[in-house]
């Protein structure tokens, strides 16, 4: 996505936008390193400290990381995962209760809403985490439960869950490592596919309530 010449009026603002959208897009991808300032200045047609600012606004949001003589780098796509990207070592057991929330409704309301499209999507995915590599796994298991939201054409629940996606593809990947770590998910598909209600959410409370009680408890 290239960079377009910003208006002289919220100049800032503008280079903040246009920075989160490179982000947001996949364009610049979490982890890699963010263009350097003079290329930044050229490409946005601002001055230094207009891309100065935008970044250090960024950074203190938690979507970018400046390392000094290294470069600045993208941590999360918004800050909201930036912030539970956080949470995702010690406060692992607060991110799969967020998981729950959000997962079960999701599978419930895809029982009723979910398309033949949908369907076909869900079961192609569930294939993918037919697997023993665990980065595949993590992949295409955090994709089927996001494709799930995505059967329950809410719009509102589908922004929150996409806006959660880093921490909750941090859970997946710590939660399966270990033995019996990667669930399957044929039953959940089958109950979104006959448009049972209950049995879709036991099916999407079940693993995770597997999970939590297999954490210690919280500390005091």
């Amino acid at each position: 996505m290239p960079l377009a010449t910003t208006r002289r009026t919220g100049l800032v603002d503008q280079v903040i936008e246009q920075l989160r959208t490179l982000v947001t897009s996949g364009e610049w991808p979490v982890d890699s390193r963010i263009p350097t300032e003079p290329e930044l200045v050229e490409a946005l047609g601002v001055g230094r400290n207009t891309v100065r600012e935008a970044i250090r606004a960024l950074a203190h949001n938690g979507i970018f990381e400046v390392r000094q003589g290294d470069g600045t780098y993208v941590r999360a796509t918004s800050e909201v995962s930036a912030a539970l990207r956080r949470l995702c070592g010690s406060e692992l057991r607060d991110v799969l209760q967020v998981r729950r929330c959000l997962e079960v409704e999701g599978a419930r309301l895809a029982a009723t809403a979910r398309t033949d499209e949908d369907l076909a999507e869900l079961r192609a995915l569930l294939a993918h985490t037919d697997t023993t590599d665990h980065a595949q796994f993590t992949h295409s298991d955090t994709e089927f439960h996001l494709a799930v939201v995505r059967a329950s054409h809410n719009p509102v629940l589908i922004e929150i869950y996409r806006g959660l996606l880093e921490a909750i593809t941090a859970s997946v990947a710590t939660t399966s490592a270990g033995p019996g770590g990667m669930f399957p998910h044929d039953e959940l598909v089958e109950a979104i596919a006959a448009g049972d209600v209950e049995r879709a959410g036991r099916e999407a409370t079940g693993f995770l309530d597997e999970l939590l009680a297999r954490m210690p408890a919280p500390d005091c």
